[in-house]
């Protein structure tokens, strides 16, 4: 009995998570459909509440599909108290859900993943601080978009 059940659902669950990740996209697309100052300046108005509320929703709910059950204990710090979210060990998938529940703040992620099809539109939504390997100041540069973002004052989200 449990195999059939999971004859049956694992191809149920791949094809919602594949309508998720395209809802995803979509929505990542139209947030970032002809922004001005594109990766210069941050997502405002209804933009970046699209990206908070759909992206996480959607975030959530794919984790949800794929049998995730995620329940946040305590109070998520907000923007004004913590502009910088430390996460580690930074190393698999689950970041996601760290994203998810605390409203998709911007990552720290290599310049390539922004060319990554699907996955790259979504990412870029969320207005990463995009290393570069190829650049010898790439780390020097980082740092200091990690301190002009954690210094404005609410207007760029948090950074993790």
């Amino acid at each position: 009995q449990t195999l059939l059940q999971g004859i049956i659902l694992l191809p149920l669950r791949a094809i919602c998570i594949v309508f998720i990740l395209l809802l995803a996209w979509l929505s990542a697309a139209i947030a970032t459909c002809c922004q001005p100052g594109r990766g210069f300046l941050p997502l405002q108005g209804w933009r970046r509440r699209m990206i908070q509320t759909t992206l996480s929703s959607l975030t959530r709910m794919a984790y949800f599909v794929m049998g995730f059950q995620v329940k946040v204990k305590g109070k998520v710090a907000s923007l004004t108290e913590a502009p910088i979210f430390v996460a580690a060990p930074h190393s698999s998938f689950f970041d996601a859900i760290i994203c998810a529940l605390t409203g998709m703040p911007s990552i720290v992620s290599r310049a390539e993943n922004l060319s990554t099809p699907v996955f790259g539109t979504i990412l870029s939504s969320l207005q990463p601080v995009a290393v570069s390997r190829q650049d010898p100041d790439s780390r020097k540069n980082t740092v200091a978009e990690i301190t002009r973002r954690a210094l404005s004052r609410g207007q760029w989200p948090q950074v993790i």
